[in-house]
């Protein structure tokens, strides 16, 4: 369990292409859960506990309510390259082997996110609706 309370669904590394000019590509440890992607340096072992000698700034968390698509860009090699595209527009480059299917674990646990969070608004919605006709 991490500290948000989720649970990991996959574990691994993924490489991701740095912002800089010379766009390298760094090893990250990931940790995907229900509610997004933990994308941990690879020199920190563990998701950071509550102690305040680890600093928890280095530690990146894609939410999958700020995520918009996951895209397959393309399978060349060993490696497939994806795309994550966050809501606010910004894209963010991974690459993985072939067989380890992150982009396809990625996709699938955004589509469920977003499954459950459409299926609590209608609840809500229908829980509104009631209200009002009760009173």
């Amino acid at each position: 369990m991490l500290e948000s309370g989720c649970k990991a669904v996959k574990e691994g590394v993924l490489e991701k292409r740095s912002d800089g000019l010379l766009q390298l590509w760094k090893k990250k440890r990931c940790i995907l859960t229900e509610e997004g992607l933990l994308l941990i340096p690879p020199k920190q072992q563990q998701p950071p506990a509550p102690l305040p000698a680890e600093p928890a700034a280095k530690i990146k968390e894609l939410h999958f309510s700020n995520m918009k698509t996951v895209d397959c860009v393309e399978r060349k090699g060993k490696y497939v390259y994806f795309t994550v595209v966050m809501a606010e527009g910004k894209e963010i480059d991974f690459r993985c082997a072939q067989e380890q299917g992150w982009n396809a674990a990625i996709t699938l646990q955004m589509v469920q996110y977003k499954n459950r969070q459409a299926i609590l608004a209608v609840r809500s919605t229908r829980q509104k609706q009631q209200h009002l006709g009760q009173t």
